[in-house]
């Protein structure tokens, strides 16, 4: 850990704050979630401190959610918690690279598949019609954020399978195609994940993951271009759900 000098004159930030900042910058340089902190009684003496302002400065951690106390191991950093907005216009790309976070989309893989009965319904398609099916990864801070499985009807993109990549893939519909989406519905629950999910997203298979299943259509006409099924992890992942109360 790196050498820190606690300011105690007139006009200095409270020392407990100043142990918290100082915290948060050594678990984001040196830490992985799982690690376990020094303890209480080590941090306070390299700092020069009391442990009760030691132990007030991370207390100002568990609040946030960075670190948690867990008997007979210590303070465990946890995961870092994003939020993620859900709403008509949510846009993964563009929401975290506001915020200035590091991201990208890995394409897993993409085949066409019959359309099953939940398809044809939410894509509004006759049954065994052709459906592209796409399932991507997306990462943030070179880390798993969530795996996402895209429908789409053939038919309305037939050269998606040859052409799309990765990144993102409603940049790419409106690039390529002109088509503009907007999310439609979008149905949330917990579950735990399968084998596969666990291991592409990094994560144990008893931690439970938040599951989304959404439709989006298009923005002029209204039809249903993609139905989407998308797996958060549920310990570093908080939705914000906001809707449009103007009708």
């Amino acid at each position: 850990m790196s050498v820190y000098s606690i300011s105690r004159g007139e006009g200095s930030v409270p020392v407990y704050r100043q142990i918290a900042l100082w915290l948060k910058k050594e678990i984001s340089d040196n830490y992985q979630a799982g690690d376990a902190l020094p303890s209480e009684i080590a941090l306070a003496k390299k700092l020069g401190v009391n442990r009760h302002t030691l132990r007030r400065g991370v207390d100002e951690l568990v609040s946030e959610g960075s670190v948690e106390r867990r008997h007979g191991v210590g303070v465990l950093v946890l995961d870092m918690v994003h939020s993620y907005s859900i709403n008509s216009q949510s846009r993964f790309t563009e929401a975290f690279e506001a915020l200035g976070f590091e991201t990208r989309s890995a394409l897993l893989a993409k085949k066409v598949i019959i359309a099953n009965d939940v398809l044809s319904e939410k894509l509004e398609i006759e049954g065994g019609s052709h459906v592209i099916h796409l399932e991507t990864l997306r990462i943030v801070e070179q880390q798993p954020f969530c795996l996402i499985s895209h429908f789409l009807p053939l038919n309305a993109f037939p050269s998606v399978l040859d052409t799309f990549e990765g990144g993102s893939l409603h940049r790419f519909l409106k690039s390529n195609f002109g088509t503009g989406l907007a999310r439609k519905e979008s149905v949330v629950s917990a579950a735990l994940p399968t084998s596969g999910e666990a291991a592409q997203l990094l994560m144990p298979k008893g931690e439970p993951i938040l599951k989304s299943k959404s439709v989006n259509a298009d923005v002029i006409g209204g039809r249903p271009i993609e139905y989407a099924i998308t797996r958060f992890r549920g310990g570093a992942t908080e939705l914000s759900l906001n809707f449009d109360l103007k009708n």
